[in-house]
């Protein structure tokens, strides 16, 4: 069944859906419920306006899910995580990934250097951010286990090392697709790729994002809010939560992993994943082609279809995995093929996810016109000089952090609202060009950090083995602390912008980053973290013991401290059984 977009667009009505999602989401811990009460209200406004006859109702509804699931990158997305669950479960089983956490615990040293390792990989790991956000929490999630950090504070530390790194290095899929929308709007004459370089001093929500998770990697202890009570309770020997029954397998229990996995069992399937997906990208992209494509265009042109790609390298990597592991007897054939299923059923709960945010995405942008809304919107303003130009930059990053955070798509508000700030810049000043565009791609990322439809953050849990809405929960202080610093920047980038583009970037740095360093101070002391203690072995939940394994011998049973005194910050109330 094909639906046509309505004729106007829904106006204000078409905010409404992905804010109903959003907003149940956050206050009911349910997000799959919450997903799928916004597709239907979407679906009920299309059909009040189109009109829809209601007996078609259900048949749109499974027609637009269809359609979403059926969206070539989209399906390429769900094939790769489809991969990705039972390479995961080979190298638990095998026990690399045991193997990985002791060599770490015995060369780490601490949960600081834990951390610190965590944030390297994921800055390392720069080339696309859905292959980051599955690739390093499961990777360092063993590490950060044994150190007792909450899976919450792992998840946050591969999402904020995830978009910010991707959208300010010139070599990913993310730099040519908004140098793609830069170059087909902007008449100015200035190149694409240039204005995205010299776009990289202003880009401050990701440059203040990495900052910020390097100062919490090193210092432990700096956490606030929510984050603070999951750390607390990871401190009590408890790092998972409630992750920890709802990602239990029989065929990833640690009672069960081998005994005789190496590091090289986890080493090698990754290297061989990391290594062939970027070689299937330069070869997709045609840079061995002979036709002169240089490793920019090949990795980030519109062939390199990086899902695909690494999609293609997961199933390298099982390859690898049972070439080392079956003729060692690390583990028998029939445990490694026990594996397939049990890492499918892993991931089964982020795609179901993933397919209900990118239905609601579809119903909102294709068939609401939401975009449409918002552009407009946007021109009117800007024609009627509403605004100074000197508070444009600061209003096109929280007019990108609303659209991200709505649609759950940063890549979807980049090719919203760059044509429209090249347009709009174009006609008033063309000097304001650059800083534009970094507030639209740092608002963007903001949006996508916040928002619980966003794909990157689905995968951040998922990859992390962290309950979704708890990512979503504990990151949220944390990117709204970063964005209030990164507008305040925006604003003094826009009033300092008369005194040249070096002067302009290094106020919008140091202001941002002076309020910043300030919030980090204060916060923790205004909102603490619970006290330290050790849990007893009574307090312990049964998952905990099988999952973490605690550094250091606490005292003996009833010799335990009180349990820490929670703030205010952490949620009270009991869990909704083991749903998203």
């Amino acid at each position: 069944m094909e639906l046509s977009p309505l004729v106007e667009d829904a106006g204000l009505w078409s905010v409404l859906p992905p804010l109903l999602a959003i907003v149940l989401a956050i206050a009911t811990r349910e997000v799959v419920f919450s997903l799928f009460l916004g597709i239907c209200t979407g679906l009920g406004i299309y059909a009040a306006q189109a009109p829809l006859p209601i007996h078609q109702f259900p048949v749109a509804l499974v027609s637009l899910v269809r359609g979403s699931i059926g969206d070539g990158e989209h399906l390429s997305v769900l094939v790769f995580a489809f991969f990705m669950g039972p390479l995961i479960a080979v190298m638990t089983r095998a026990g690399g990934a045991q193997a990985f956490g002791k060599w770490a615990v015995k060369n780490l040293k601490s949960a600081a250097g834990a951390q610190v390792a965590t944030v390297v990989f994921g800055l390392l790991f720069f080339v696309d951010d859905y292959f980051n956000c599955l690739t390093i929490g499961n990777v360092m999630r063993p590490v950060t286990d044994k150190f007792r950090i909450s899976r919450e504070k792992l998840a946050y530390f591969v999402d904020a090392t995830a978009a910010p790194v991707c959208v300010v290095a010139p070599i990913t899929t993310w730099a040519v697709t908004v140098v793609g929308y830069y170059n087909e709007s902007a008449g100015d004459g200035v190149s694409g790729m240039a204005a995205f370089l010299r776009a990289i001093p202003f880009n401050l929500y990701p440059l203040l994002s990495i900052a910020m998770v390097l100062w919490l990697a090193l210092r432990r202890g700096g956490d606030f809010g929510p984050m603070a009570a999951a750390e607390a309770r990871a401190r009590a020997g408890d790092p998972a939560g409630a992750a920890a029954a709802e990602t239990r397998e029989e065929a990833l229990d640690p009672a069960v992993v081998s005994p005789r996995g190496r590091v090289w069992d986890l080493a090698v399937p990754v290297a061989v994943l990391v290594a062939s997906g970027i070689a299937l990208m330069l070869s997709f992209g045609g840079y061995w082609s002979g036709s002169g494509v240089s490793a920019f265009d090949a990795i980030g042109g519109e062939n390199a279809q990086p899902a695909l790609a690494f999609a293609t390298a997961c199933l390298l990597g099982l390859g690898a995995a049972f070439a080392l592991a079956i003729p060692r007897r690390v583990i028998t054939y029939r445990e490694f093929f026990a594996c397939v299923p049990a890492g499918i059923r892993m991931m089964v709960p982020a795609l179901v996810i993933l397919a209900l945010a990118w239905t609601l995405s579809a119903i909102c942008n294709g068939l609401l016109g939401i975009d449409a809304f918002i552009s407009a919107a946007v021109k009117r303003g800007a024609d009627a000089g509403v605004l100074p130009l000197s508070l444009l930059p600061a209003a096109m990053f929280l007019l990108a952090a609303a659209v991200s955070f709505s649609t759950g798509t940063s890549w979807g508000t980049f090719g919203i609202l760059i044509p429209i700030s090249v347009a709009v810049c174009g006609r008033v000043d063309p000097s304001l060009n650059v800083l534009a565009l970094s507030s639209i791609l740092s608002g963007g990322v903001m949006g996508d950090h916040c928002s619980p439809i966003s794909d990157t953050t689905i995968l951040s849990s998922t990859g992390s083995q962290c309950r979704h809405i708890d990512h979503v929960r504990t990151q949220l202080p944390y990117a709204l602390v970063v964005g209030a610093a990164s507008f305040a920047g925006y604003a003094a980038a826009g009033l300092s912008r008369p005194l040249g583009y070096g002067v302009s970037a290094c106020v919008a740095l140091a202001f941002s980053g002076v309020l910043l360093a300030a919030a980090l101070v204060a916060l923790p002391r205004l909102f603490p973290a619970p006290a330290a203690g050790t849990a007893s072995a009574e307090e312990v939940p049964a998952e905990a013991k099988a999952w973490a394994r605690p550094v250091a011998p606490g005292p003996p049973s009833g010799q335990g401290q009180a349990r820490p005194r929670f703030t205010a910050w952490e949620r009270s109330e009991p869990r909704h059984g083991p749903g998203l």
